[in-house]
């Protein structure tokens, strides 16, 4: 096992539970104290756990989201309601930049109705389901394979997109603060700026749960999407607020 994927159970492992004593994740993974610290100072540093006297818990914020993990089983119902607004956004003949979200993932089951399509992305997970579909002509962007977000992210990865045009880009994020969509990996905010800047058209996909809450990197400001699909969870204050700035926010129903 790499020590990215053991980081990633071991987080989950913690999130599950909200805190673990050290010596439960020694015998959980079968490894030694010195290898939990270690994982257990990274993942502190990258703000999933807050280290406690013996103890980890999971953070109480948005970072942990970014495991692609947890990302396939939150806020489904939202999710899938989200993908059927959002679908009109595919129209037959473009060119279409899918990035790795799980939220983008339910949209690819209404990809077949707008074929034919050339649709490009860099998430591992999303590349099988669109090349078995009829009429759909699949790019892959390559790059470094992240296990955390099951997806290729890097140097590589934006230097491919920097080489093309598209008609759409379509993504998610990781918090709403404000005015702005976050993220919390650097790698992975540059490489939906990157897909942002490759598209004529910019369309954000983010569940109501996302607002308000805090992420490290700035992705864009939400004035800068052409479209936000969100779900009634968003509060109305909020909702209201962000219509008077101007931002075309697009909310549907949840059933």
């Amino acid at each position: 096992m790499t020590a990215d994927a053991r980081r990633d159970q071991i987080a989950a492992y913690v999130a599950q539970r909200g805190e673990v004593r050290v010596d439960e994740l020694v015998t959980a993974f079968g490894v030694s104290r010195m290898t939990i610290h270690r994982h257990v100072e990274e993942l502190a540093r990258q703000g999933v756990l807050r280290k406690l006297h013996g103890a980890v818990s999971a953070q109480p914020s948005g970072v942990y989201e970014s495991l692609f993990g947890f990302r396939q089983t939150h806020a489904t119902a939202a999710k899938q309601a989200i993908a059927r607004a959002a679908a009109a956004e595919l129209l037959p003949g473009q060119i279409v930049l899918l990035d790795d979200s799980t939220t983008v993932a339910t949209l690819l089951a209404h990809v077949p109705k707008a074929a034919p399509l050339t649709v490009m992305t860099n998430s591992l997970a999303h590349a099988p389901v669109l090349a078995g579909m009829d009429e759909v002509r699949l790019i892959a962007l390559g790059g470094e394979y992240h296990p955390t977000y099951n997806a290729f992210i890097g140097h590589l990865c934006e230097t491919a997109l920097a080489q093309v045009r598209v008609n759409l880009a379509i993504c998610s994020a990781s918090a709403i603060a404000g005015n702005a969509a976050l993220i919390q990996d650097p790698q992975v905010t540059r490489v939906k700026q990157a897909m942002l800047a490759a598209a004529a058209r910019k369309v954000l996909l983010v569940d109501g749960t996302k607002f308000g809450k805090v992420a490290l990197h700035l992705l864009a400001d939400l004035a800068q999407f052409d479209a936000i699909y969100t779900d009634g969870a968003l509060p109305d204050d909020v909702a209201q607020r962000l219509h008077d700035a101007g931002t075309k926010l697009v909310q549907v129903s949840v059933k």
